[in-house]
């Protein structure tokens, strides 16, 4: 038998998850929490095997925060996400905070079951968007910035000029210039500013 937790804001969705798993015989809802302290606190002291986990929730620690804590503990549950958020930086902060499956809240019922089943027993569960998510992702490694880019861009993040970051970084001005071309090229835009959101958008920076 699956000992599981829901961890959802919304009553409404908790409830419809909950009738949801109560068609399967062998997957157990043994509670609800309504934030992600009230998970990673209930988890601490209740054996649970799969924690289904939202990513936003409208005060206090992230999705992303409380599965690495759940994670953390000296009898980790597994951890699937569902959620509505698909985007790049919210997926690998999930995958990289330990959660074994990320999918969608339009996921249909039996695919919804079938996760829950593989994410219970630690294997991967993803939705095929997620999945090709990630699989584009990985096939466009050229557009992840280098170690190098990324310390230029936390400099133009601080207001840095280019003269101050060549002399930080011991580098030439041209050089510097360099890095921002490849910089803005990678992160498909066209200015220092732009450079910095997306960046931060994707938690690069």
């Amino acid at each position: 038998m699956i000992r599981l937790l829901l961890v959802d804001d919304h009553a409404i969705v908790r409830a419809g998850l909950r009738a949801l798993l109560a068609s399967a015989s062998d997957i157990a809802v043994v509670d609800e929490a309504a934030t992600a302290e009230a998970a990673v606190a209930f988890c601490a002291t209740t054996p649970v095997d799969l924690v289904l986990m939202d990513l936003s929730f409208g005060q206090g620690r992230s999705g992303v925060a409380a599965t690495a804590e759940l994670r953390a503990l000296p009898q980790p549950p597994n951890v699937l996400v569902v959620t509505n958020y698909d985007t790049d930086a919210d997926i690998l902060g999930a995958i990289e905070a330990g959660a074994c499956g990320y999918i969608l809240k339009d996921t249909p019922p039996t695919e919804l079951l079938a996760a829950v089943r593989s994410a219970a027993a630690g294997e991967s569960a993803l939705s095929p968007t997620v999945a090709s998510k990630l699989l584009t992702r990985v096939r466009r490694a050229d557009t992840t910035l280098s170690p190098r880019e990324i310390e230029v861009l936390r400099l133009v993040a601080d207001g840095r000029s280019n003269r101050e970051i060549a002399k930080e970084l011991f580098l030439g001005e041209t050089t510097v210039k360099s890095h921002l071309v490849h910089i803005y090229t990678k992160l498909g835009v066209r200015s220092r500013t732009s450079a910095v959101a997306r960046a931060r958008e994707q938690g690069a920076i």
